[in-house]
Order: structure tokens, then sequence, then C-alpha cells
């Protein structure tokens, strides 16, 4: 195994060497603490019963779910999410693509994520607006996943119009746990993790990671990263304190998708081309993450509060080359988009019961603030050498967000949510290559929620749902006037672009250990952002609207079975006539996911499921549109003794040959005379085996 970067990793294994030193393992307080749970048909799994939620698309995704299932990478614990589906265009060390609700969110705009309170998705990025990197996380340290969709939820701002999804970290571990993972193309993951008490009512949990993989790519990705986490907390679940360190680092060769033309030809320069070959061989990046975070909680009579902080620094440097030779014949179109910032954030909000003449009622306001001091650039490389600047900006990007709601109980049977949310955005941007591009521009928003919930009867609740949200816009598009390439004057964008969304839904659990939802939503866009093959970027485009149907079905017939199946169709169109036609490029029309889980058959458990990501109009005439795919994963685990566990993992498990992104774009390969429009695709792994042992101690 190649050398991994160490300072994360020596961070990381000194964090688990002070847990595993300490005073031996003491009762979970926070557990003890707990009044117990009421027991639904989701058990373990979800928290997702009739009376629990304010929308039929929202829930909570419980770890012993995530267990069950085998994850390629980590971003696709996303999938446990009904209606998302997570692929890779490039690198497994650059964040993913996710698709959900029509969208292809490129690297996360519209869908907000939030790992241990700390937002992931990056305003302003390097490569895309919102870009959400879940690669740092550990899915072994995973509590729960908090989800939902729509712009209805009043604390839920910046990049959530689509959905959102909040993943807590356990601040105790079940068990300390070692566990290693050897797998086909020289993948190799060895994860630990410890918590233990420490004196004082304090308890420290501390993990590590390390892996490399080379992948199924002709050009070796020879992925390397480490990552650690270090938390010490005190308390209860009714009053208590977190702080937690994070340190990731990762390094990569990527091969970014390639023309299809090129792969049916088969040779290029005189050599076998296949589908893992890569065109500019020296694609790839490095990026660094680490951050300081922290919370304050307290639940009483008088109500709930709830304080958090964090500061976050971060570097990436990513390495593509998407159109070959069209822009540089001599040297190779390779360009590079470089990322530096510092992040720092607060939030705290208050919630308190009370009435409403005489009805009961529950109001929570809250605020969030967040600055980035950014330092991004895009140049001309070759082999990953700077021949020119594009552009080269500091920017500083400050969001501040204040929100109320009120939850009133009109009768047993029915209850509304009114909210609030006001966002101000302040843009500064000083550009180091074209003073006209520089300037300083601020923008706000006025975003109304509103909720209506009846029932339940017969275990059956409806919900209507409506509400404004938004996302930001790259603060270089809203100060910009030329055109950095060309020189040519270009209209500024706004800075943030509001959504408006309407659902209608229903949940019951009527039939005996089914629990199913189902939503009829729709979402209108002032500014669509539209992925660009040709610049490796995003650009704001006309208006949009999209609406659907989802379906979501948990059942367990009997306690060792459970069956997932969840189903949605989307219809995603331009507004407005327009000769370029009305598709939304990349907004694919459906997806599903089945799920069947075996568990705890004496020593053995066991899960297959077939994942199917939809097609979807490639460019906006609909005269191509990308193709569907359909693979299949299992999972296969068996208990060798209490502390002791053998699973093995096998991803695409009928070697289907199947696309994880397709492009629709022109590029010029070396040799050609002129430009060629063709869709571009990036493959999905072929069958791939791991295995997995894990010990407990």
């Amino acid at each position: 195994m190649s050398k991994i970067p160490s300072r994360p990793t020596l961070f990381a294994a000194a964090c688990l060497s002070l847990a595993t030193s300490a005073a031996p393992a003491e009762p979970d307080t926070e557990a003890v603490a707990t009044p117990l749970e009421r027991v639904e048909v989701s058990g373990r799994h979800y928290d997702n019963a009739v009376g629990s939620a304010d929308a039929a698309s929202q829930g909570v995704i419980r770890a012993e779910l995530l267990k069950s299932r085998p994850a390629l990478r980590p971003g696709e614990v996303l999938e446990f999410v009904p209606g998302v589906i997570v692929t890779q265009h490039s690198g497994d060390g650059k964040a993913n693509q996710y698709f959900l609700r029509g969208f292809n969110l490129d690297h996360g705009t519209d869908f907000a994520t939030s790992v241990d309170g700390i937002p992931v998705n990056m305003p302003t990025h390097g490569h895309g607006q919102g870009y959400s990197d879940l690669n740092f996380l550990i899915p072994e340290l995973v509590d729960r996943i908090e989800y939902r969709k729509g712009p209805y939820f009043a604390r839920n701002g910046d990049f959530s119009a689509a959905g959102s999804a909040d993943i807590a970290y356990r601040r105790t571990l079940d068990e300390n746990f070692v566990a290693l993972t050897l797998g086909q193309r020289q993948f190799q993951r060895f994860v630990g993790g410890a918590s233990t008490a420490v004196g004082g009512g304090l308890t420290l949990l501390g993990a590590i990671e390390a892996q490399h993989n080379d992948g199924p790519w002709r050009q070796p990705e020879h992925l390397r990263k480490s990552n650690g986490v270090l938390t010490l907390s005190a308390g209860t679940r009714a009053e208590g304190w977190s702080a937690s360190l994070m340190a990731y680092d990762a390094r990569w060769n990527s091969t970014d998708q390639v023309p299809e033309r090129l792969i049916h030809a088969g040779t290029v320069d005189g050599r076998p081309f296949g589908r893992f070959d890569a065109i500019d061989p020296s694609d790839g990046g490095q990026t660094r993450r680490t951050s300081l975070s922290g919370e304050w909680h307290r639940d009483s009579d008088a109500g709930a509060t709830r304080v958090a902080a964090y500061a976050m620094s971060y570097r990436l440097q990513l390495f593509s080359n998407f159109t070959y030779a069209m822009e540089r014949p001599e040297d190779g179109d390779q360009f590079s988009q470089q990322d530096r910032r510092n992040v720092y954030g607060l939030n705290a909000s208050h919630a308190v019961d009370h009435r409403l003449g005489d009805l009961p009622a529950r109001s929570e306001f809250g605020v969030q603030l967040r600055q980035d001091r950014i330092r991004v650039g895009l140049f001309d490389t070759v082999e990953r050498h700077i021949t020119a600047t594009t552009r080269d900006d500091d920017v500083r990007e400050s969001l501040a967000g204040v929100y109320g709601q009120t939850t009133v109980e009109l009768t047993p049977w029915l209850r509304s949510i009114v909210g609030l949310r006001a966002d101000q955005a302040q843009f500064r941007v000083d550009s180091l290559t074209n003073a006209a591009n520089s300037g300083r521009v601020s923008a706000h928003l006025y975003s109304p929620k509103f909720a209506l919930i009846v029932g339940p009867w017969a275990k059956t609740e409806l919900f209507l749902n409506a509400g404004r949200g938004f996302h930001s816009n790259d603060a270089r598009g809203a100060t910009a006037r030329i055109d950095p390439r060309t020189g040519e004057a270009v209209d500024h964008v706004p800075g943030l672009v509001a959504a408006r969304g309407l659902e209608l839904g229903a949940r019951t659990e009527w039939v005996p250990g089914l629990q199913s939802s189902l939503a009829l939503w729709t979402l209108d866009f002032d500014s669509e952002l539209v992925y660009v093959g040709d610049a490796g970027a995003t650009e704001a485009n006309r208006p949009s609207r999209r609406r659907g149907i989802e379906w979501n079905n948990r059942y367990v017939p009997v306690p060792w079975l459970l069956v997932d199946a969840d189903l949605a169709w989307t219809h995603a169109r331009f507004k407005g006539a327009d000769p370029a036609g009305s598709r939304i490029p990349n907004a694919v029309d459906k997806v599903a996911s089945v799920a069947v889980t075996l568990r705890d058959l004496g020593s053995w458990s066991a899960s297959l499921q077939w994942r199917y990501l939809g097609s979807g109009a490639l460019i906006e005439d609909n005269s191509v549109r990308s193709r569907p795919s359909l693979t299949t994963n299992l999972r296969v685990a068996r208990k060798l003794w209490r502390q002791a566990e053998l699973t093995m993992d096998v991803f695409n498990l009928a070697d289907r040959k199947v696309n994880d992104i397709e492009y629709f774009y022109e590029s010029q390969l070396p040799g050609e005379v002129a430009p060629v429009a063709d869709r571009h695709v990036h493959p999905a792994e072929p069958r791939t085996v791991r295995v997995t042992l894990k010990l407990g101690f």
C-alpha cells in the first residue's frame, strides 16, 4: 500500500490511543438518561412514524440501517434518503454527483448537507456552486440522518430548496472496534474507533481511517486518504455539550468522462482504448479539510435551546480536462480549479411551549451566521503545471439568516405550522486579474413557510406544505462585468435565487408492519443552474419548473425481514418559449431503489439492493438522452463470535456495463480537425468485491 499523508492519521491515532488508554468504558449516560422511545414498525432502522414529522417527505434514518447495506463510497450513505442517487464522474477524492427530484445537483447545489453540525456545501467554490464533498465522512460513526425535502422548513437556508440532510455523529460507541477491508484493484481500508469515560462526567471518542484504492481505471486512481475525529462530550440528551476536532487529507488521479466516439473506435494513437481509459493521465487532485466545532443544548419544561459554532480550514487543487484539445491544440485543455478558504459559523435556536388563546402551541426562533474567506482561482495547466491564469480572486462572503415558526394544535386531529425566514448575503470580490470584476453586492430574501397536518385517523395522516427557499449564486457572478476568458461584457447574476414549492402528502401505518408515504410536489426556480461540460462548471440559466410523485415504503412482515421500496417520477422543464428547447439537461425522470434485508438469522445477515437511475435529456431539445442504469449490490455478513464479524460486499453484482454519468457537448481530440458534439460518459465500476473483518474490544 502506498504511503498515505500522515498528518490527519497521526492526529487521529493519538486520539484513538488516548481514548483506549483511559479508564474502562462506563454506561452511556445519554442512553441511561433518555426515556424509552416508542417502538414502531420501523424498529431500530427508521424514526418516521405517523405523528413524528411535519411533511410526508421528512424522516430520520438510524445507524442500524446504514449497517445493513453496502456503500461503494462514503457519500452513498445519502442513498438511504428516499429518492436520492449518488454517482461519480471523476476521481473518488472529488465530490460526488447527486440526483434528487429531477435535479442533477452537480456536486451538491440545492441539497444542503451537514455533518456533526458543520455545513458541507461550499458557496463560491472553485469547481461548482454548493460543492458538497462527503469523502471525509466515516460511516461507522454516523448515529442518524435527518432528512427533509422541499423548501418548507424555516431552519433550512442556503442550498436547501430541493432538500437537506443533517448527518449526526455518535458521542459514544456501543463497542470499541477496528475494521480492515480488502478488495479488488488494490482497495485497502483501515478504520478504528473507541470511546470511554475520562472522569468528571466527560466522554472521549476517537476514530481514525486510512484508505488506498486504484479502481478499475487503466490509469490507476491511486487514491490515498487519511481521516481522523476526536470528540469530547458531557451531559445527557436533556442537557450537555460536545466539542469535535476533525482532520482529512486526500490525493488522487482521476479518469474523467470520455467521448463515446473514442470508445467505439477502440484505439487512440495506435494503442487500445476502452471504457476505463483516460485521455489526460495527469488529471486528478488533492484536498484537505480541518475543522473545530462545538455545541451546547438544554431541554427543559421552559423550552429547548441549542447553540453551535464551528471553524473550518479547507484546501482543494483540482486538475481536469473535459474538452481535450479544443481550446489549446498544442498543450491540451487541462485546467486547474483551486480553492483555499477559512469558514466560520454560529447557529442558535430556542423553542418554547406556550398557548395561543386556548390552543397549545410551540414556537421556535433561530439565528444562523456564516462567513467564508476565500481565495479561488481558475488556471490553464499542462500536466498539473500552471501556464496561464484565467482568473484569481479574493472573496469574502457573509450570510446571515433569522427565522421563526409556530406550531399550533388547532384540534386533536389538525395542526398548523407558520414560519418566516429572512436571509441577508454580503459579497465582496477583489479580482486580482481584472479590476472590472471586483465589487461589493448585497442581497436579501424573505421566505414564508406553511404546513397543515391532518390526522391521524386509522394510523394515517395527510400533509399540505408550501414554502419559499433559495440558493446563493457564485459571488464572482454577482459582481462580474467581463468574461475573464473572452473579454466580452457579461451580465451579473443575482446573489440569491428564490424557489417556491408546494407538496401534498400522506403517510400511513394502516397495514400492520407497513409504513408507506406518498408525496405529490412541485418546485419553481427563478433561475436554473446547469452544468456546462466544456467549462467544467455551472452557470445561471432560465427559470424552471419541476413536479413529481414519490412513493416510499418500509415493510417489516416479520422481525427478521425488512423490505424498502422507494419510487420517484419527475417532470422537469424550463419555463417560457425558447428555440433551444424546454428540457433541463441531466434532469432524470425516474429513480428507484428496492432493498431486501434479512437480519439476525442466527449468526447471518444479508441484504440485496436494486438501484435504478432513469433516463434524462442531455440537451434542451431532447434529441439526445442518457441511458438508464440498473445495478445490484449485495451484502452478506456472519458473526464469527460475539465481538467479531466478517462481511462480504459485492457491488454491481451482475457486472452490468452502465454509466455513472453522461453529458453531451463538443470536444476535440488530438488529431481531430474540428470540435465534435458527442456523448461523454463516465462508466460505473464493474463487479467489485470487498471483504471486511471487524473486531470489537
